[in-house]
């Protein structure tokens, strides 16, 4: 009788473990087959998108627009000479300031991107002020241009784990660079070329912050391309240097494809 009684706890034992694992395996079959598989934290730390690893020869040219636009022409006549697409991160300000400008940036096919509505330290604002921060200047670009944003990038590449996981929840990826033009120094021409193109860092997948309104920027642009295509690269938006879904991040913030 104690044998028996034994027996049937152990095939309800058996029974329990095999509907475990198997709502288990449900559970996360349709977690990947979402593409949910995405993680921006790294040993409890949640960071922004800092380069990609890919085996393409590829880097992203971006611009931070925040005060003013006297050399967006120029950029953008540089931009169209070498066929290239590159990412503009606005803020509010930048937008009620320059729509003409914002309408000519989505026209010539560049990336339209968020670099919040007052260029405030996103990491010393309340959640409900980080959203408002974001909010605010996505309905302003989508009722100029029709386009809905969703590439973020904090103010002073300032951000915290709050930051990170509010932006991805509005729907936006949050960007970083891994090389700095150091244009907005002011040190000169050859300077800006200098530091992108023999940065330690500069290699597949990474991304270049350069500014709108810097004092050489636009003046550099024209070399600064030419050498980057001569050492193999190709430019291309943020927009399609990223991986949308299913991937991790590295500690030093590469996004990475599982």
């Amino acid at each position: 009788m104690a044998n028996q009684v034994d027996r049937q706890r152990n095939w309800i034992k058996a029974g329990l473990l095999a509907v475990g694992l198997l709502c288990f395996s449900i559970g996360m079959i349709g977690y990947f087959n979402e593409g949910l598989f995405t993680s921006s934290s790294v040993g409890g730390k949640e960071l922004p998108i800092y380069c990609v690893e890919t085996n393409k020869k590829q880097v992203a040219l971006s611009f931070d627009a925040a005060w003013g636009n006297e050399d967006t022409k120029k950029i953008l006549e540089i931009l169209k000479k070498h066929d290239v697409h590159v990412t503009f991160f606005m803020t509010g300000g930048w937008v009620d300031a320059y729509p003409d400008d914002v309408k000519a940036l989505y026209e010539a096919g560049h990336d339209l991107g968020n670099h919040s509505e007052n260029h405030k330290n996103m990491s010393q604002l309340s959640e409900a002020e980080c959203k408002e921060e974001i909010q605010k200047v996505h309905d302003k670009v989508k009722k100029l241009t029709g386009y809905d944003m969703f590439l973020f990038r904090p103010p002073y590449g300032d951000y915290d784990n709050d930051v990170v996981l509010i932006s991805r929840q509005m729907g936006y990826y949050p960007i970083q660079w891994d090389v700095d033009s150091l244009d907005w120094k002011n040190y000169g021409v050859s300077s800006i070329i200098n530091t992108v193109c023999n940065h330690k860092h500069l290699g597949n997948g990474s991304i270049i912050l350069c500014h709108n309104g810097a004092k050489y920027t636009a003046d550099a642009l024209d070399d600064l391309i030419t050498n980057l295509k001569k050492q193999g690269y190709e430019i291309v938006p943020i927009s399609k240097l990223i991986i949308r879904e299913d991937y991790h991040m590295d500690h030093e913030g590469r996004q990475i494809k599982n």
